[in-house]
């Protein structure tokens, strides 16, 4: 088959590798109809993330046809159409029966080298390293799927791919990121980066209750599109975010702050300058600019909610002011499983249809181009899908 793999920064390429097949009794085959490049794929294509190896095939964003299952598959057959989340989950772990599914600590086979980094093991994920566990990714024709019994999602008929295929990852992850504001009626949420994630953020803070929402960013395109869905809008290159917030706001700032930018924050402040430096002389790992904005513009006793992903160690974090002013954090990888029915329904009852986010539409072969296009916000791009075949 064909599949999208990791050769180095920069460096993806289409091979022919084999095709997967069962390995346990709770696995199950899929084909691929439909796979999408993620904001965090970037950060892979970009070298951010460790424990890639040459070969690696990509991708978490997925969904397909069940070819096979596992003698203990009993929710799936062959022929179920189904959206895979871009977290493993065993569903029986202490963490998996509290509805923390995202930490799951039986389906990373690595586990020892999250531990080292992190303290503990996490979930493992499809494509995104050795860290989480090496599993092969969905830029593929076929997946293996393991833990079958426990996360695909069925889709029923009368949907397209398209419409659901973000249930994957990027429409749960917005969608906890805006429940992670404890969202009150009359709240403003400040919303940094208008990529898929932030995009999705705006639409599922208003279909929480949120009154306002303001987002920020410096590519047209993106800003265009976040307006449509009804945020008021900010280019932070030419402004004070901090003192424009607290102005919009009534000099109380934002109830509370979303950063769906993570870990390679641009920006031509003294601090991203500073933290650009840091990176290349690997004294930082990541650029945490817009998560120190949020810190800042954040009202006394507001939210931070951080679905943006940081894979290592940040420099000059304002803890002090956060302190200060009583702030909560809420962050991490997305509990799929406790959001992607309930997201499938809002999508059927015509609440939302995240395909509204696909700006470009490629075939598999055309990985590369599309990675290139995607990284360097090419033809305004927002957000690119792949048909493998």
């Amino acid at each position: 088959m064909n599949a999208v793999c990791w050769h180095g920064t920069h460096d993806v390429r289409v091979k022919s590798v084999p095709e997967p097949t069962l390995l346990n009794h709770h696995d199950a085959l899929i084909k691929i109809t439909l796979t999408a490049i993620c904001g965090s794929d970037l950060h892979i294509y970009d070298g951010r993330i460790p424990m890639m190896k040459k070969g690696d095939i990509l991708g978490h964003e997925f969904m397909g046809e069940v070819v096979e299952v596992g003698r203990e598959v009993r929710n799936l057959k062959s022929g179920d159409r189904v959206v895979v989340p871009f977290t493993i989950c065993c569903g029986r772990c202490f963490y998996c029966r509290r509805q923390l599914w995202s930490l799951c600590d039986n389906t990373n086979p690595n586990a020892a080298a999250s531990e080292r980094m992190y303290g503990y093991t996490t979930a493992g994920l499809f494509g995104y390293s050795h860290v989480f566990g090496g599993f092969a990714g969905g830029q593929a024709q076929y997946a293996r799927v393991p833990y079958a019994d426990v996360g695909p999602l069925k889709i029923p008929e009368g949907l397209r791919d398209d419409q659901v295929l973000f249930l994957s990852d990027i429409f749960p992850t917005g969608y906890q990121a805006a429940e992670n504001c404890s969202i009150q009626p009359g709240d403003t949420v400040a919303v940094w980066g208008c990529g898929p994630v932030g995009q999705l953020a705006i639409r599922s803070a208003y279909l929480l209750g949120a009154e306002r929402v303001i987002a920020l960013d410096h590519v047209p395109a993106r800003l265009k599109l976040a307006r449509k869905g009804k945020a008021e809008v900010l280019d932070f290159d030419n402004i004070d975010v901090v003192e424009d917030l607290k102005e919009l706001t009534g000099g109380r700032g934002p109830d509370a702050c979303i950063d769906a930018v993570g870990m390679e924050a641009h920006g031509a402040a003294l601090d991203t300058i500073y933290d650009r430096a840091k990176q290349a002389v690997r004294l930082e790992t990541d650029r945490p600019h817009a998560l120190r904005q949020a810190i800042q513009a954040c009202r006394p006793g507001g939210t931070v909610s951080i679905p943006g992903v940081y894979g290592g160690l940040i420099d000059k974090f304002p803890i002090g002011a956060a302190f200060a002013k009583g702030l909560t954090f809420k962050m991490g990888q997305t509990h799929m499983l406790k959001y992607m029915k309930p997201l499938l329904e809002r999508i059927e009852r015509g609440e939302i249809d995240p395909s509204f986010l696909i700006t470009h539409r490629f075939h598999l072969s055309e990985a590369p181009e599309a990675y290139k296009l995607f990284r360097y916000q090419q033809e305004d791009c927002i957000k690119v899908v792949m048909n493998p075949n």
